[in-house]
């Protein structure tokens, strides 16, 4: 009994701790020993802490091959993009694995910003390559493809949208096992090392969507700060975006008890589960270093203290948007990105118009935290304070209105270009954002982003956060 009241006293302490406001109050319940009921209309009462192991330092993807030759690697599949390709990470990692006299084939046409094609492409690739291990060495979109890449080998006869989210896909549970994966991350923003999320766009409905499961989170992310050096500075800023809106999204999604419907059976529990005291921990840590260090990451490259700083911030801050969620922000950034018509982003060597995904995360940010402010105003207030705001004689009716603004000042300073129409949108794109927003919502298999804001929505109201977002100063 006396570990199950220390586990009592715990829970109790974090109540405490926590954001008093309705929407945020974890109050404790002891589990029944009733039967778990069936789904229908009632609200969920666990939430489980999932991530990959981390390793950080510098230099520490000299141990990769190591670690593959610890694992009794016989042939590799090293997955990379053409930009990645000729940098040092990649040669560091080719090194390592050629001193340690480890097997492997490259495939290094992952496509930035990916799709329901390059990811078939890459899925095939590793099909007939046979390979008992993987290694992503890249940003998001790299270690994203590399996930589907695993899974889809592992399950040869599964149909490419038999494990996508609800409504695009089936979102069926991955119930077979995977093979192991190493992720090298190059940026400082999706957190995807940490995660068992692969996003693309589905070209069909021209619209992000993705694949959720516990068993895609690598085995193991080398955080390696040194490759964050060769970032380019419009990069580096909009990775940070991304690290930015990860935080601030997990800390004021819905909470975990709060999110409908509770699982019949523990394997469809989401990956994203709402809000919930870990993640709450690993999403203001992120949201504090984001705080000190990113404009300094941004504005001098060889800042290593910054970078390096920026990089654990996204680990941070994939730990905690990995088991909490994200919503509103990059729910509408799907269709921002998935639209595009003729923006090229600066520091992005691609062959197709291309808006980043942290940019595209970002761009609606203010009028995002703007509408979910009177949910849960003491997190805006705190998201505020932390950003820099004066928060001591704000009213809670005013949250998210200073949030905004907070984050126009932030944006402002970082040099990001104002609002949509600047990325080449008009108000007369606005339903078609909408129309690709609404598939975010998910379904059983996964509860997909916009369903955990703390606000619910309705298309009237997304095409408001869209005409809001169409400039921003």
């Amino acid at each position: 009994m006396a570990g199950r009241d220390r586990v009592l006293h715990l829970l109790r302490q974090l109540q405490k701790a926590s954001c008093r406001c309705p929407i945020h109050s974890h109050t404790y319940q002891p589990v029944s020993s009733a039967p778990v009921p069936s789904c229908g209309d009632t609200a969920d009462y666990a939430f489980e802490m999932a991530s990959s192991n981390i390793r950080y330092g510098e230099g520490v993807t000299k141990e990769i091959g190591m670690d593959l030759q610890n694992l009794g690697a016989q042939n590799v599949c090293v997955m990379t993009d053409k930009t990645v390709s000729r940098l040092p990470p990649i040669r560091m990692v080719l090194d390592s694995l050629a001193k340690h006299g480890i097997s492997y084939r490259c495939y290094d046409q992952v496509r930035v910003e990916p799709t329901d094609s390059s990811f078939k492409d890459a899925i095939d690739f590793a099909r007939k390559g046979d390979f008992d291990m993987y290694v992503a060495v890249g940003g998001g979109s790299v270690i994203d493809t590399c996930k589907a890449a695993n899974l889809y080998a592992c399950h040869p006869e599964a149909n490419f949208l038999d494990f996508v989210n609800t409504p695009v896909g089936r979102g069926q549970p991955v119930k077979g096992t995977l093979k192991p994966l190493i992720a090298v991350p190059t940026t400082a923003g999706t957190g995807s090392e940490t995660t068992g999320v692969a996003i693309f766009d589905y070209e069909p409905l021209k619209a992000k969507t993705g694949i959720a499961s516990r068993a895609l989170r690598p085995t193991l992310g080398l955080v390696d700060p040194l490759h964050t050096l060769h970032m380019p500075e419009r990069l580096a800023a909009n990775s940070g975006f991304d690290v930015l809106c990860h935080a601030l999204e997990s800390y004021t999604a819905l909470p975990y008890n709060q999110r409908k419907p509770r699982p019949l059976n523990p394997i469809n529990r989401p990956a994203y589960q709402g809000s919930n005291p870990i993640s709450d921990v690993w999403a203001l840590h992120a949201l504090h270093i984001v705080a000190k260090y990113m404009k300094r990451s941004v504005k001098n490259p060889e800042d290593v203290e910054a970078r390096s700083s920026m990089h654990l911030a996204s680990v941070f801050a994939g730990i905690g948007f990995g088991n909490a969620g994200v919503h509103l922000c990059h729910g509408m950034s799907y269709p921002i990105s998935g639209n595009v018509k003729t923006f090229w982003a600066q520091g992005y060597d691609v062959d197709h118009p291309i808006v980043p995904h942290g940019l595209s995360v970002v761009v609606t940010s203010p009028a995002v935290f703007a509408f979910t402010g009177q949910m849960c105003p003491e997190r805006h207030l705190e998201a505020a304070s932390i950003l820099g705001a004066d928060v001591r004689n704000a009213r809670k009716e005013d949250a998210g209105t200073l949030l905004a603004e907070t984050l126009r000042r932030f944006l402002y300073d970082l040099q990001v270009e104002d609002g949509l129409q600047a990325l080449g949108y008009t108000r007369e794109d606005i339903p078609a954002l909408v129309e690709g927003t609404v598939p975010q919502a998910g379904g059983l298999g996964w509860e997909r982003v916009t369903k955990l804001a703390p606000r619910a929505q309705t298309q009237e109201d997304l095409a408001h956060l869209f005409e809001a977002s169409m400039k921003l100063y």
